[in-house]
């Protein structure tokens, strides 16, 4: 399970370094990361705006509902010059992100 935490890691980290730029002459500002064997968290911000910042957390370590539990967010500005954030959670619950700019609809029984 170890080696889940950083494959997922590395795939996260390798989606946001391999999305399109618009502008190719972004910077990278931040990078951190720290990957532990039952969790990781990372950091990176760009000179065009976009940020994303992530920690996972293995939960029932040893057990058979072992599972990671991912919280994050990430913002960007986008064409009409508004910052947008979204704020997430991605656990056995599936991914359950939120921004003010999301709709925000109730989930019924």
């Amino acid at each position: 399970m170890k080696c889940i935490v950083a494959v997922v890691f590395a795939a996260l980290f390798a989606v946001v370094l391999a999305a399109p730029a618009p502008d190719a002459e972004a910077q990278i500002l931040r990078l951190e990361s720290d990957v532990q064997p039952e969790g990781y968290n990372f950091a990176l911000e760009t000179s065009d705006g976009k940020k994303h910042e992530e920690q996972g957390q293995l939960k029932n370590v040893g057990t058979e509902q072992e599972a990671i539990v991912v919280r994050g967010s990430y913002s960007f500005i986008a064409d009409d010059g508004q910052t947008y954030t979204v704020n997430y959670i991605a656990d056995e619950n599936g991914f359950q992100p939120e921004g003010a700019h999301l709709p925000n609809v109730p989930i019924g029984n």
